[in-house]
């Protein structure tokens, strides 16, 4: 493939070729390395897809990346995965500020059940820890109420193999969720 400076004179017929083209070179290393770097894959499907209209809104004004196009995708890609990190990290403080004061404001009841939310979006963070397959079945079983039965049907696994999958599942939840301080009935 032609580098970017080679293209510079190339017309607005030949510009989507050329995206596609490196998009299909580049797009797979790209959302790796912006997958490590903000670590979700949507995000980095996102980081990319960005890095990807600004590419091509480059090429619509006629400019091209001064340096090689590998390198401009890397940079842009971790200059737009930082961006991302930094605005998560402002709405975060935001919501906890904002939880914090809805947390003053409510009554003891109302307060009970800001805690149980608060518990349960922890445990979900801490569900992420756990393999795919066991996410799954204890989502199926905690989430949905499914029964063993439906979950084998589901997973295509047995119903003894699920009750397993589901024990292990828990005692791996369970137990991170006690070395982040977080108890039954309460944190």
């Amino acid at each position: 493939m032609e580098n970017a400076e080679s293209r510079a004179g190339a017309g607005p017929a030949n510009r989507d070729r050329e995206l596609a083209e490196v998009m299909a070179e580049h797009e797979a290393a790209l959302l790796r390395y912006a997958g490590r770097l903000v670590n979700d894959a949507s995000a980095a499907q996102d980081v990319v897809q960005d890095v990807f209209i600004k590419l091509y809104r480059g090429w619509v004004d006629g400019a091209r990346p001064a340096q090689s196009l590998k390198s401009w995708l890397y940079r842009v890609t971790h200059n737009a995965a930082v961006d991302h990190i930094r605005r998560e990290s402002r709405l975060r403080v935001l919501h906890e500020r904002q939880a914090e004061e809805i947390d003053a404001e409510a009554p003891p009841g109302q307060r009970r059940q800001l805690e149980t939310k608060e518990t349960m979006q922890l445990a979900l963070e801490h569900l992420k820890k756990l393999n795919p397959g066991e996410q799954q079945v204890v989502l199926l079983r905690l989430q949905e109420g499914l029964s063993y039965r439906e979950i084998a049907g589901i997973t295509q696994r047995s119903e003894g193999n699920v009750g397993c999958i589901l024990h292990h599942a828990l005692k791996k939840l369970s137990a991170s969720l006690k070395q982040a301080g977080v108890t039954p009935g309460g944190r």
